[in-house]
């Protein structure tokens, strides 16, 4: 990359720790370039406020705070939900958050005529991946500035001493400087004593939950609510239609009040090592489990399963970072073909930490209870001789054969 070239750079900007320091570094560092500053809005809430002054403040030109949430749900979250993509039980809060985000800097990016795109990933994460990525699928040529893989910084207290000698305001301290990242799916925390895979996560501690509170402090009494779905897609809650944007935020603070999806997990990354994190997801952990409860009576058996093992490679996708590819969009095709029937109301009960079965029901749904019955039924019950018989053959045309040997 030619730095004599670049005159005017966008950044990723959140306002955290790394992309606070950036626009300083990068008017040192890139000959007094422009920073146009983009936070893309995904639900954050709070760490919005006061942006625009701090990245004023700190060199950057303008700030633009895109409104994403409604596409992250619609088009990212909830076809990520519907497909049950699991990565090692992590429910990908800020994997599918990266490319609707990243697609958000490239259209500032044209906008503005920008001769870069700057974010603050890590060289050890996963998320440079997933930015860098979606940018080459909407800006294949367009210059990627990863301070990250160029300064000589090597740990967050060092960023917070650059920050400190350029005067830039910090909202966490060295005691509190967790790595975080939130959205209104999760949030996830990284660092300090959750480094050492001996500790507990202080759940109980106040301030270090955000979302909600752990089991220990939750009701003692459960909450019930109920789910509707229409072709595998949220549409009502306790009764009332909303959209599924509405219904995760709902569900955020009826899962947070009940300590619901909590997650403790070293997980694989992929570059190569193991990192160990905390998530909250609430209104997620509660969503994933009633979509696979109304499955459960809807899909038939071959595609359940097909769908099951499926949805580890739609999962990986989305942790690496492929979600423009066409594997991912030819999946995407699959599951909404499943979906088609997934429609009905699932009842559940909110427990200290639990999420409990409490009655499912469809239209569509495969369960019969007279064929299922215990009782008396229309199953013919002889049938099964003769389905044994042709099951079983091949086990009794080898055990004949190794007889004879």
């Amino acid at each position: 990359m030619d730095k004599s070239k670049i005159k005017k750079v966008v950044l990723a900007y959140s306002g955290g720790l790394e992309t606070s320091i950036i626009i300083p570094w990068l008017k040192e560092n890139y000959n007094n370039c422009e920073v146009i500053a983009v936070s893309g809005n995904v639900g954050q809430a709070d760490e919005l406020e006061g942006l625009e002054e701090k990245a004023l403040k700190t060199g950057a030109s303008k700030l633009y705070v895109l409104d994403l949430t409604d596409d992250y749900v619609d088009n990212y979250i909830i076809p990520t939900m519907q497909a049950g993509a699991v990565y090692e039980d992590y429910l990908l809060g800020t994997s599918h958050a990266r490319p609707c985000i990243a697609k958000g800097l490239v259209e500032i990016a044209r906008k503005e005529g920008a001769d870069a795109i700057c974010h603050g990933c890590t060289g050890k994460g996963n998320d440079q991946v997933r930015f860098e990525l979606a940018i080459k699928h909407f800006a294949p040529n367009m210059p990627i500035i990863a301070p990250w893989r160029e300064w000589d910084i090597k740990s967050r207290d060092e960023e917070i001493d650059y920050a400190e000698a350029h005067n830039v305001p910090l909202k966490i301290n060295r005691e509190t400087n967790y790595s975080k990242d939130k959205n209104l799916w999760h949030l996830s925390h990284e660092g300090l004593d959750l480094e050492d895979t001996g500790n507990e996560p202080q759940y109980e501690k106040p301030g270090f939950l955000e979302m909600g509170v752990s089991p220990l402090q939750a009701p003692d009494e459960p909450t019930y609510i109920t789910l509707e779905f229409d072709q595998g897609k949220p549409v009502k809650l306790n009764g009332e239609a909303m959209s599924a944007k509405e219904i995760i935020l709902k569900l955020n603070d009826l899962g947070g009040k009940n300590g619901i999806g909590l997650l403790d997990i070293v997980e694989n990354r992929l570059v190569g090592m193991k990192c160990r994190g905390v998530y909250e997801t609430p209104g997620g952990t509660i969503l994933y489990k009633a979509h696979s409860y109304l499955e459960s009576v809807c899909l038939d058996k071959m595609t359940a399963h097909e769908k099951q093992r499926l949805s580890i490679t739609f999962a990986e996708l989305v942790y690496n970072g492929q979600w423009f590819t066409p594997l991912r969009e030819a999946l995407t095709a699959f599951v909404n073909k499943t979906q088609e029937k997934v429609t009905g109301t699932v009842k559940l009960k909110l427990y200290k930490g639990n999420i409990i079965k409490a009655g499912v029901w469809s239209d569509y749904s495969l369960y019969s209870e007279n064929i299922a019955t215990f009782g008396a039924s229309d199953y013919n019950q002889q049938d099964a001789a003769g389905f044994i018989n042709l099951f079983g053959l091949p086990i009794k045309v080898q055990a004949m054969v190794d007889g004879k040997k």
